[in-house]
């Protein structure tokens, strides 16, 4: 397990111990390590104090009470921030966020009582073998363990300290809250999801007693932030199983809290003789997430809102049959009411927004290739790929047995076609603003932009009008 540590982090934890500090990994790194996946975040825990720990690191910095140190390193040419946080315990969480008092801890157990899981409650020790205990006596020994790669991992042995039997509990793929779930969660209510959250991303079950009082607590998740939420729920949307993350959130009674419109859709039949939808709104949402091929994390979340709105529009037709005319434009205020909600940078509420607003395209063979230009416009060619990947999601979602239809694929290639080269825009028309300006003897101002679209919008419909003489000679007749 130790040959899996990068050495950057080997040296960061020698110099603690090389100061007679006690250190230990802790959390995810180390259940990461035992379940031999990528450690992303480095995280040890120490007996010395923040003061002392940016003694050893004056280039640390530190900005709250919690006595966490933040190092930064370098792994492969890729910038890390090293969390060293000094053992401690906490009293009181009023806000079900933040401890009301931290006090420093005594010992590793002291402070693992504290956390959310046994998974992430195990630390891990470092122990010199005998061998290299002996050679501190020479310093030019020392200094030539710390430069070397290989000396830490062949000459030195873990130690594991586990008092909730989180070890067991990695073997047996449960997620099992420290000590009392019900204190554990109203020490910090975003638990209740990172429970589902840690589930999801490794494959685990919540073990029962845990899982009870993640449905008798849910609604404590009203009182964390919009951000915390939001980041916890896309990296349950980036796993491996987000349609069953997803289900763990609504059997828990935390999607009412979190995404309470996407309920909305339980019950709202979508059944239509030679169509093929077999279920309700909701079931067909959280399908068509399940089969989205698209990996990123924010076109899983827009194809998992996608109809949304067809709640709110839900009609008869004259025979009776269900229809959700305009679905698409309430969704897309919907979605972006969510996102606002959760705190989603401008730019992904855009993306997101935007592909639900414009998920109802045709792929009609018929349509002209300037509604295809059209279409790559709105949606954005950096978002073509994604649309793909939601009309997708949506078909295999409602009940159709293949990815894509002949259409489909026709479009598809359609769009590629049109994408050789850049998609046309109004900058590559024959003529600009300086030459209406001077064709009509005008002054700058908005008529020159607004003939300029109309020139536009003609051109696009046949892009063989795009010569400066035609162009010229048009402008005279707007």
């Amino acid at each position: 397990m130790i040959e899996n540590i990068p050495k950057e982090i080997i040296d960061i934890y020698k110099k603690f111990e090389n100061s007679n500090f006690e250190v230990y990994f802790v959390g995810g790194c180390v259940r990461n390590l035992f379940l031999q996946k990528e450690v992303k975040d480095w995280d040890l825990t120490t007996n010395a104090t923040p003061e002392e720990i940016l003694k050893l690191f004056p280039n640390g910095f530190y900005d709250n009470k919690f006595g966490t140190v933040g190092i930064q390193t370098e792994i492969d040419k890729k910038k890390h921030i090293v969390e060293i946080t000094t053992f401690r315990t906490e009293h009181g969480h009023t806000d079900k966020r933040r401890p009301d008092k931290v006090e420093w801890g005594r010992s590793i157990e002291e402070d693992l009582a504290r956390r959310d899981f046994t998974v992430n409650a195990i630390a891990l020790k470092i122990e010199p073998s005998p061998s290299v205990i002996a050679s501190k006596a020479k310093q030019s020994q020392i200094d030539g363990i710390a430069a070397s790669r290989s000396a830490p991992r062949n000459d030195n042995k873990s130690i594991i300290i586990d008092p909730f039997g989180g070890q067991k509990d990695i073997k047996d793929k449960i997620i099992r809250a420290v000590g009392d779930p019900k204190q554990r969660f109203k020490e910090d209510a975003l638990r209740l999801i990172r429970a589902i959250r840690i589930a999801t991303e490794h494959g685990f079950t919540i073990d029962t007693k845990t899982w009870e009082e993640i449905v008798s607590d849910a609604h404590l998740i009203e009182e964390v932030s919009g951000e915390r939420v939001r980041t916890e729920l896309l990296r349950i949307l980036g796993s491996a199983h987000p349609y069953d993350g997803t289900m763990l959130l609504k059997n828990s009674g935390l999607l009412q809290f979190i995404l309470p419109e996407l309920l909305e859709g339980i019950g709202v039949s979508q059944v239509r003789p030679g169509r093929h939808h077999t279920s309700d709104v909701f079931t067909h949402n959280v399908l068509s997430l399940k089969f989205c091929p698209s990996t990123y994390p924010i076109v899983r979340f827009a194809t998992l809102l996608h109809d949304v709105g067809k709640p709110k529009v839900e009609k008869r037709d004259e025979n009776g049959l269900v229809i959700f005319h305009n679905h698409e434009i309430v969704g897309s205020r919907i979605a972006r009411t969510i996102c606002d909600r959760l705190h989603f940078s401008k730019k992904d509420r855009d993306k997101i927004v935007n592909l639900i607003r414009w998920h109802m395209f045709t792929v009609d063979e018929k349509i002209t290739d300037a509604a295809v230009r059209r279409f790559i416009r709105r949606v954005g060619a950096e978002s073509v790929k994604d649309m793909m990947d939601l009309r997708i999601g949506d078909r295999l979602g409602g009940g159709t047995q293949t990815a894509e239809s002949w259409r489909l694929k026709l479009f598809k290639k359609r769009i590629e076609d049109q994408l050789k080269p850049a998609p046309f825009s109004i900058n590559d028309l024959a003529i600009d603003g300086n030459d209406i300006m001077k064709e009509l003897n005008l002054k700058p101002g908005p008529k020159i932009g607004q003939i300029l679209q109309k020139l536009f919008e003609e051109v696009d419909e046949d892009l063989s009008k795009n010569n400066k003489e035609y162009l010229l000679k048009k402008i005279k007749e707007l």
